[in-house]
């Protein structure tokens, strides 16, 4: 049997290719920021000088933010944010962790602006320590919008931060959370011994 095999051309259009990963540096008055994006999703937020450091040659091309759909949102939320015109974001976010970590910022990401909770409540809650909550949140890829400067230590003193101690600092009293001067957050009063806490 002889004869040719002519492959025709595919009759189906191919999808459209994913974005690849890009980012966008923003200046903010909480400091620089960079915005990274993959696809459809915010994958990144990072500090100028972020502990620990990120793989900075994992973030893919610098674009304008005003070109791209992903970061041109994250930069205005996060600009209202800073400013005060928002309290919470609405981005697509898809962080890259463990189901443990991911757990462990799902938790970080509903405390309400205003409020703090600790490194044991959220290992409680996901049934690991202190210690290891606190590990997963600094491993948190997306600083401020999952707000990982809301977790205080038990006795309210604020540690650690991927950027910087004063920064949380400043984060929590632009939230309303920190009082002026004060460098302890406030805790909640125990109900009376015997009293319902409802």
């Amino acid at each position: 049997m002889t004869g040719t095999t002519t492959l025709e051309p595919a009759l189906t259009t191919p999808a459209p290719a994913t974005p690849p990963r890009r980012h966008a540096v923003l200046s903010t008055a909480v400091g620089e920021l960079t915005l990274v994006a993959e696809g459809d999703g915010l994958v990144g937020v990072y500090f100028a000088e972020h502990h620990p450091a990120p793989d900075r040659d994992g973030f893919g091309a610098t674009v304008d933010p005003a070109g791209d759909a992903v970061l041109a949102a994250a930069a205005q939320q996060l600009g209202d944010y800073v400013d005060g015109r928002r309290d919470s974001f609405d981005l697509p976010l898809r962080p890259a962790g463990s189901e443990r970590a991911r757990q462990v910022w799902e938790l970080v990401a509903a405390v309400p602006r205003g409020s703090t909770t600790t490194y044991a409540a959220l290992g409680r809650t996901v049934g690991i320590g202190p210690r290891v909550a606190g590990q997963l949140v600094a491993r948190n890829p997306l600083c401020v919008v999952v707000p990982c400067h809301r977790v205080v230590a038990s006795d309210g003193r604020l540690t650690g931060y991927a950027g910087g101690v004063d920064r949380k600092q400043a984060l929590l009293r632009l939230e309303g959370a920190l009082a002026e001067g004060a460098t302890v957050v406030p805790k909640a009063p125990r109900p009376p011994e015997g009293s319902d806490p409802a």
